[in-house]
């Protein structure tokens, strides 16, 4: 018998005011041991355009289809995303086919008359390419605002769309306690024998694919449709599958001309059904041979063709703004259900200046105010100023990174502290936030937090700002971010062109899943962030990664010299990626020191800097964090239990 409840459930939503029906009913249809609802929203792009200028509508769907979540019942998971694509359908397919969804739940407002394209319904066409493509069933709803259900009837006639519709109109018919009917018609006058056989036909059909008790209910009339709208009248919900694809007179009908019909005429909220369809072995030889005949060279050139268009896509998908995770209440909210805990790391080295109001702020809004963080963690780097003792005075933890695994010694740099800061922290989530900020917000927290929360499929979210540059004592907009500009995009774009959308890659805000964290090597210095980067990306996929916009952002910069140090080891890390990626032999020739040319009154010279970032391994290689692990997750279990 085919499972009733669904694990995986997608509902493409058109306007999120009128879809408290379909999250409802998506709800009841849900495999109470572990199922999820996603609620989706398309935003189109035309033809012509590229893909990521979908970018700000993306914001704004997703901002109307968080209105779901009031309609959600207490205790239900659900996922609102967007996505972009050029139409409709081949987002609800996609969306599909990335969460290996097993139901489609459409809105449905029926087809119109050939040819009044201006009165058909927004998602009929779509509905009609989405059951062609999709791979999993189909279920539309002519809403009438079904709510408290005690009658759920079955017309049943046999066949695969048939017991998909008993399985589930018995689901619904469970969760709310209802009376389910199993309706049969048959022709009238006929003989009590004949009517007996389609009684017994009827309840073999029934108790083979539903559980439970059910009202079986044979009518004899001469006109089906009018005997099953009789009995929608009598019912708070109906469930029918799909019937013929023909309609009486040749016109093509999507679900079959009777259940169309019964979902445009009755006044009872109508569920229409249809199974997937099967490909069989054969079709699947053929495919499986097609694919073998190309050549790798054809392989690489569509691959090569397809970066830019997936890029755009993503850039669009994946671009989030702080505003949109604000409410920190439903972020606790969202952390809660998903049994996550949190920890922030706010990495030092001599910032007396600034690390006082970040810490005293971070605490009082995202610890005092709402439980958004478990542990608050100060990394420093051995600091010759006040840091620690300010730090510690406003309430955080403080660690010296030379002192945490010291069996393994330690390195000066910022990506040194970052890994070791895995060790001392024990959040599901870590976020990391730099100090050296004079305009410091809790969005650099919740900015980066928010999308890992929000969408399941987010393995690492990276902030990015506008860099104004303090030169002179004088704040000039636009300065910010010269190595990112002069340095890292034109190395992404031409080694890593999947990397290309990231709008500031070396941005030191950001936030990932300790279990990815966790499998990826960490640089020491300057290249830790353009590394991790690269291997997130390879581990996770580019669908694994956001970007946040965390708008404005004053920092401390960096003479030019210092600038240059940093593109030099930037640099080596991007060279030495490719070398292990592509087999090239690049960073032995390219070496580890740099020259310095100094010149002067009387004085020239040229200084040689041995400038390199180390490599540490993941964290997870690393016998002394599996142990900390452990016994974190003893504790845990013993508290809970």
């Amino acid at each position: 018998m085919a499972p009733s409840t669904r694990s995986r459930i997608l509902i493409p939503v058109a306007n999120p005011a009128t879809a408290e029906e379909l999250i409802r009913l998506g709800a009841d249809l849900l495999d109470p041991d572990g199922g999820a609802l996603t609620a989706l929203g398309i935003v189109e792009v035309p033809e012509g355009m590229a893909l990521s200028e979908g970018a700000t509508r993306a914001r704004h769907a997703r901002r109307l289809l968080q209105r779901v979540l009031d309609f959600v019942p207490h205790g239900t998971p659900i996922h609102p995303i967007v996505r972009i694509g050029r139409h409709a359908a081949e987002g609800i397919v996609e969306a599909a086919a990335e969460l290996d969804a097993d139901l489609i739940v459409f809105g449905w407002g029926g087809k119109s008359p050939a040819g009044r394209e201006g009165l058909m319904s927004p998602f009929s066409a779509t509905i009609e390419e989405v059951i062609r493509d999709a791979s999993c069933d189909i279920a539309v709803v002519k809403q009438r605002g079904a709510r408290d259900l005690k009658r759920v009837v079955v017309p049943v006639r046999g066949g695969p769309h048939a017991e998909l519709a008993l399985h589930i109109a018995g689901a619904i018919a469970r969760r709310h306690d209802a009376t389910l009917t199993a309706l049969h018609v048959v022709p009238p006058g006929i003989t009590l024998a004949v009517r007996a056989q389609a009684e017994q036909a009827l309840a073999a059909f029934v108790r083979q694919h539903v559980d439970g008790p059910v009202e079986m209910l044979v009518r004899e009339a001469s006109n089906v449709r009018a005997a099953i709208l009789r009995e929608a009248d009598h019912s708070d919900i109906m469930v029918m599958g799909a019937a013929a694809p023909t309609g009486a007179n040749g016109t093509t009908s999507l679900f079959g001309a009777m259940p169309e019909a019964i979902a445009s005429r009755s006044q009872t909220t109508v569920v229409v059904v249809k199974t997937r369809e099967t490909i069989g072995r054969q079709v699947f030889d053929q495919l499986a041979s097609a694919a073998e005949s190309l050549v790798a060279a054809d392989r690489a050139a569509e691959e090569s063709r397809a970066v830019p268009a997936r890029v755009e896509r993503w850039f669009g998908e994946s671009n989030f703004h702080h505003a949109e995770f604000a409410d920190l209440r439903r972020l606790v909210q969202l952390k809660e259900k998903q049994g996550l805990t949190i920890s922030l790391v706010l990495p030092t080295l001599n910032e007396e200046e600034t690390i006082g109001p970040i810490v005293r702020r971070a605490i009082r809004e995202m610890v005092g105010r709402v439980p958004l963080l478990d542990e608050v963690l100060v990394m420093d780097s051995s600091s010759t100023d006040r840091t620690r003792e300010i730090a510690e005075a406003e309430g955080a933890r403080v660690v010296q990174h030379a002192e945490v695994l010291t069996r393994y010694g330690s390195f000066h740099g910022k990506g040194e502290s970052l890994w070791k800061s895995l060790y001392e922290t024990s959040g599901d989530l870590v976020v990391w936030a730099d100090t050296d900020v004079r305009n410091w917000h809790p969005r650099m927290v919740y900015g980066t937090l928010g999308p890992l929360l929000h969408e399941p499929r987010l393995q690492y979210v990276k902030g990015y700002y506008q860099r104004p540059i303090v030169e002179a004592g004088v704040l000039r907009e636009g300065g910010g971010g010269r190595v990112t500009e002069l340095v890292a995009r034109p190395l992404i774009n031409l080694f890593f062109p999947e990397l290309s959308g990231f709008i500031q890659p070396l941005a030191g805000e950001y936030a990932g899943r300790r279990s990815l964290l966790e499998q990826i090597p960490f640089f020491t210095g300057y290249a830790v962030e353009i590394g991790h980067l690269i291997d997130v990306a390879e581990r996770a996929g580019l669908d694994g990664l956001g970007q946040v916009d965390l708008e404005r952002r004053v920092h401390r910069n960096q003479e030019l010299e210092g600038l240059s140090r940093m593109s030099f080891v930037i640099l080596q890390a991007v060279m030495k990626r490719i070398e292990e990626r592509r087999k090239a032999h690049l960073f032995a020739e390219l070496g580890s020191t740099m020259k310095l040319p100094r010149s002067g009154r009387g004085r020239l010279s040229l200084e040689v800097i041995e400038l390199a970032d180390m490599e540490r391994p993941p964290m997870i290689r690393i016998p002394e964090y599996l142990e900390r692990r452990a016994l974190n997750s003893a504790l845990t279990d013993s508290v809970l239990g």
